[in-house]
């Protein structure tokens, strides 16, 4: 018996370091999928009306869950690189401090896409489990099909844009390797992003500034080529 829980233990030790003895070093293509939870800690200057000047109204932007995907190339058996991508995102944006007896609550929904470019640092070697890293890089967002709702036609509100943003991005993460090939992930990232939001209410041009600045929660089962 204790001869066959010995061989047991020494077939699983074998195992488990050739199960990551060629996972994560240099030359590799790494492909994650998964959900992203996208969280703004966002902050918003006050709503300016032409005529009006300063409202005193500020806005906020409400979470959003998603499918997202990265793909990250090992250049290195510590270094890499990796574009964050994922279906877009639909943001609410709500009316805050309300004047003019327009109310407070849902303003607008705002999509958007925010891909993302980071170099990567990986703790430890191709032959860990646990791959530990951080990164940081540069983001680009794309807002698209901003639309006021419901009411809020009706009271004026028209014509929304929000200009692109780019600004940084960082991460840490977190890779346990199953086996040679697979393994699981878990990240978490800041990202610099600010934008303005030009629209009109009835025919008076109108303005504000929002920094989102969100935390993405991503966790994600990876793929090693």
């Amino acid at each position: 018996m204790k001869t066959t829980i010995l061989a047991a233990a020494v077939s699983l030790a074998t195992l488990g370091l050739s199960s990551t003895a060629l996972a994560h070093q240099a030359g590799d293509i790494i492909v994650r999928g998964g959900i992203v939870h996208v969280s703004p800690d966002d902050s918003s200057g006050n709503v300016h009306v032409e005529s009006l000047g300063d409202t005193g109204m500020t806005v906020g932007v409400d979470s959003n869950t998603q499918i997202g995907l990265n793909f990250a190339y090992m250049f290195d058996n510590n270094w890499g690189i990796e574009l964050l991508a994922a279906t877009p995102f639909t943001h609410d944006v709500n009316l805050q401090n309300s004047a003019l007896g327009l109310g407070d609550g849902k303003l607008a929904e705002v999509s958007h896409l925010p891909p993302t470019l980071s170099l990567q640092y990986y703790f430890g070697g191709p032959e860990s489990k646990f791959r530990p890293y951080v990164g940081a890089g540069l983001n680009y967002t794309i807002f698209f099909d901003e639309q006021f709702k419901g009411s809020r036609k009706d009271q004026g509100f028209n014509s929304l844009d929000l200009d692109s943003s780019f600004g940084w991005a960082a991460q840490i993460g977190l890779d346990y390797k199953l086996n040679e090939k697979w393994h699981l992930n878990g990240q978490i990232r800041y990202i610099d992003i600010s934008t303005d939001a030009n629209f009109k209410v009835g025919e008076l041009k109108s303005k504000v500034s929002v920094d989102i600045d969100p935390f993405v929660y991503m966790v994600s089962a990876g793929y090693t080529f």
